[in-house]
């Protein structure tokens, strides 16, 4: 390995002292795309898809009723982006905030967003060029290679496209993609992709130009943009590494601050479920965008070579790790080299390491790979493990390399899931809005919902969240329930939750019972004891029937019929009312059923008096 290392300081004295090459990109990828004035026909300068926007529906919602609500706010799905659950939505110009807001407030869409144009991280220097490559010295890249190069790991580089004719980059390609135009065509048309490339896999040990941490890894050109500002869009971006999941890629390196995209997101936690990882870039902004850590990919700040955070660097919460970005020395499209400044190359250099993990312990699952990269970091802070300049710390390859040798990939601890939302025996209807959520000592892959054991939907990006329509049950007690998967084919089940399907809509009852005495008849003379029989029927159902003699209520019951029997002994003699009225379970109240009864007989005879 030492003679590798020799051939290596020599080949970066040698590019050092070639001409300099001034990047192509032009400044204008330097300005804050929220600033950039905006025009109809997608000319230069604005910034966002106009007439598109990109909406995600919750696992489970129909493409029937997807397509109602989308029509209903003005729009119409173009279809999904590639394998992703993400739909392309024409909307009128214009509007795109609108309906961006409308349907984020429907609980049936897991997200809408505009399809934002985004620059290339790229920085233009005014730093004098160094002749060496100082960077792979500072991650201590030459003693990871002693353990590992990264052989047998595809990276793919999603870009501007790269030159594949270049002598340090040709033997290291492999078959890519242009997504905009749908074809072979990864040609550079700008020269970003083709430095971003450099960084990632320069051929290392060949007697030509320079050296990368990457050592022996493949390249995989992803044209995402046809604009020869570098410009392109968050659904190129995302289906550019759904595209490179799909074809065998372990790596995906995003030199664009997508770490704020939904979408995006979506793409690379579908690429973790492939068991791949997304690199992409801070930005280079000299700011910190408020954002929330992005766990479903790798986000970089940079440094420079006195490890400290560059001045064009963005930092805060989703800054993962950062690494050398500051006037480094790449490829470029002309065949020769260049030095060039930004988080475009911090993430492509973090994006090679990854690699390097991947093959000194290629049975880690992905978010182990992420765990070994920053836990093996380096602190640039005394005594602080996480820094919103520097997150986790500045990479270190040897210790990545060292560190993932000595992980166990063994996982048997199943996920933790539970349903949470709607509650415990809630009343629902319609498309009911179920949450679920799901935790993993290595990550979750996916989580599925069930409806009575019935499989509803699977959801692969968190937070989890479905659309379940319910009217597929009878009204009546549906059990839901869901599991959760982890890498390593783990299965968690959650607990039951019970819920009351009531789609039926009740009739409003407004029909009083009917209540009748049939025994004794109006009229009748009694005596001794009377039985009273009180009849009731009602279009639902009887609550309660009350029996009255003369105005006192003598007995009352809940069924629909009542008996009572009546001692008339010492009843003063004449005419009596019984009466009776029923109530129904709705609260109408009979018409009042009386007969008249006349009290006789012995009550009323005198006796004889007999004869001596």
């Amino acid at each position: 390995m030492k003679k590798i290392l020799i051939l290596s300081s020599s080949l970066v004295l040698m590019a050092g002292c070639a001409t300099t090459d001034k990047p192509d990109i032009v400044s204008l990828m330097n300005q804050e795309l929220e600033n950039s004035p905006t025009a109809a026909g997608g000319v230069a300068g604005e910034n966002w898809a106009r007439g598109y926007i990109l909406v995600q529906p919750r696992a489970g919602l129909s493409g029937e009723q997807f397509d109602e609500i989308v029509r209903g706010k003005g729009g119409r799905s173009l279809g999904r982006l590639s394998s992703l659950p993400v739909h392309k939505i024409a909307v009128p110009e214009n509007a795109e905030d609108a309906v961006v807001r409308a349907l984020s407030k429907n609980p049936s869409i897991k997200f809408a967003e505009k399809d934002m144009l985004v620059a290339a991280d790229e920085f233009i220097p005014n730093d004098p060029r160094y002749s060496e490559a100082w960077h792979l010295a500072k991650i201590q890249a030459p003693a990871a290679w002693d353990l590992a190069q990264g052989g047998g790991i595809v990276i793919a580089v999603l870009d501007t496209g790269v030159f594949g004719g270049h002598p340090d980059l040709s033997s290291k390609m492999v078959a890519g993609w242009n997504i905009p135009s749908g074809n072979t065509d990864t040609a550079d048309i700008n020269g970003h992709g083709t430095a971003v490339a450099g960084f990632v896999g320069a051929a290392t040990n060949n007697l030509v130009g320079i050296s990368s941490a990457g050592f022996n890894t493949k390249i995989m050109p992803i044209r995402v943009t046809n604009s020869a500002d570098g410009y392109t869009y968050f659904s190129d971006i995302a289906q550019g590494i759904t595209w490179a999941a799909d074809h065998g890629a372990q790596v995906a390196n995003a030199s664009f601050r997508i770490f704020q995209s939904s979408t995006a997101t979506t793409a690379a936690q579908y690429m973790r479920s492939k068991g791949g990882l997304v690199v992409s870039s801070a930005g280079n902004d000299s700011k910190d965008w408020g954002n929330a850590d992005n766990a479903a990919m790798i986000t970089v700040a940079a440094t420079t070579s006195a490890d400290v955070k560059a001045g064009f660097s963005n930092y805060g919460n989703y800054v993962d790790v950062t690494a050398p970005g500051a006037s480094v020395l790449t490829t470029n499209r002309g065949g020769g080299y260049s030095k060039w400044n930004g988080t475009s190359f911090s993430s492509p250099l973090t994006a090679s390491v990854v690699g390097l993990i991947m093959s000194a312990n290629p049975n880690l699952n992905p978010d182990q790979v992420e765990s070994v990269l920053e836990a093996s970091a380096d602190d640039l802070i005394d005594g602080v493990d996480w820094h919103m300049y520097y997150g986790h710390g500045r990479i270190n390859a040897a210790a990545a390399v060292q560190m993932a040798l000595n992980t166990s990939a063994e996982d048997n601890q199943a996920p933790v899931v539970t349903v949470f939302a709607p509650g415990e025996n809630a009343l629902v209807s319609g498309n009911v809005s179920v949450e679920v959520s799901a935790t993993d000592n290595t990550g979750v892959n996916e989580v599925s919902l069930y409806a009575n054991g019935v499989l509803v939907a699977t959801d692969i990006t968190t937070p989890y969240q479905f659309s379940w329509d319910s009217m597929q049950e009878s009204d009546g007690v549906v059990v839901l329930s869901a599991t959760a998967i982890d890498a390593s084919l783990n299965e968690g089940a959650s607990s039951d939750l019970t819920v009351e399907v009531q789609n039926t809509v009740p009739v409003e009852d407004v029909t009083a019972p009917t209540v009748v005495i049939s025994n004794p008849v109006d009229g009748a003379t009694v005596k001794r004891t009377v039985s009273i029989v009180v009849d009731a029927l009602d279009d639902v159902q009887v609550a309660e029937i009350q029996l009255m003699i003369n105005g006192q209520v003598v007995s009352s019951g809940t069924a629909s019929s009542i008996s009572y029997s009546w001692n008339t002994r010492k009843v003063a003699s004449g005419v009596h009312v019984i009466s009776a009225v029923a109530t129904d379970t709705s609260g109408n109240v009979s018409q009042l059923a009386a007969v008249s009864v006349t009290i006789g007989g012995d009550s009323t005879s005198t006796k004889r008096k007999g004869r001596k």
